[in-house]
């Protein structure tokens, strides 16, 4: 059983070292990477999910459960610990969404008794995320970026059931973010978002900053930041219900505007 993940300092682009050498992350952590565009974010979780070992060009190395992880977990897709959703999501399969989750819940359950409750959880929680409802019967490649994204968050977190969950600028897909993060904390796995968004930087347990490539401060959010999310999210919401009237054809009021400013 998984209990941590480690993370060993290596380098930056120039050869400037991570100025933190070691991050362990525990199940039930949710984590944010921030930094500016070309900072190094998507790098440092693709170092993750390779299990580096010292062999990528940043130089360093992931740990599980304090060793060196088996090399079943870099070989073996079935038995990666660790699921990776991008920016961009494109499917080979031209499949309707109830096949496209029984089949991987066929082969990631031992149990055929449970496919079908396994598929109904995967859906319901997707649809939690995403404002335009999925239906069983759509097929994959008509899905919405937002709906992709959520259905395969939804699928990390119940059909593939990997402790270990990466999600990289999930945020500019449409995705309802307060609520991902709370239905994602009542699961005991790391999450770790690659996000420009302060909302989910500050509603994390921590955030790992970085620069040129390396990692430059681990920020742990303190009582002063989670009051500052408070008002970040009234002001986030008061955005998303804008753009929801904009997309809907609705006019907005002036006493709408002076709500915002």
């Amino acid at each position: 059983m998984i209990e941590s993940i480690s993370l060993l300092g290596g380098h930056g682009r120039g050869g400037e070292p991570d100025l933190v050498s070691r991050i362990d992350f525990q199940m039930g952590d949710v984590v944010s990477i921030v930094g500016p565009t070309g900072s190094g974010k998507t790098t440092l979780i693709n170092d993750m999910e390779l299990f580096a070992d010292g062999n990528t060009p940043t130089g360093r190395r992931v740990l599980v459960n304090g060793v060196r992880p088996p090399a079943e977990f870099r070989n073996n897709p079935a038995a990666n610990p660790i699921a990776l959703i991008t920016q961009h999501t494109s499917f080979l399969s031209d499949l309707p969404v109830r096949e496209f989750l029984k089949t991987h819940a066929r082969i990631r359950s031992a149990d055929p008794s449970r496919i079908a409750d396994t598929v109904s959880r995967t859906l319901a929680f997707a649809n939690e995320l995403t404002g335009e409802p999925i239906v069983l019967e759509s097929r994959m490649t008509e899905l919405s970026g937002g709906q992709s994204r959520a259905l395969l968050i939804a699928d990390a977190t119940i059909v593939c059931d990997t402790p270990i969950v990466l999600l990289d600028e999930v945020e500019n897909a449409g995705i309802h973010r307060s609520r991902a993060l709370e239905l994602l904390r009542e699961h005991r796995k790391v999450f770790i978002f690659v996000t420009h968004d302060p909302r989910i930087a500050l509603l994390s347990d921590y955030r790992i900053v970085m620069k040129q490539g390396a990692i430059t401060q681990l920020l742990h959010t303190d009582e002063q930041e989670r009051r500052c999310s408070v008002t970040v999210g009234r002001v986030d919401d008061m955005m998303s219900t804008l753009r929801e009237r904009i997309r809907l054809g609705q006019r907005l009021q002036d006493f709408e505007m002076g709500a915002v400013a």
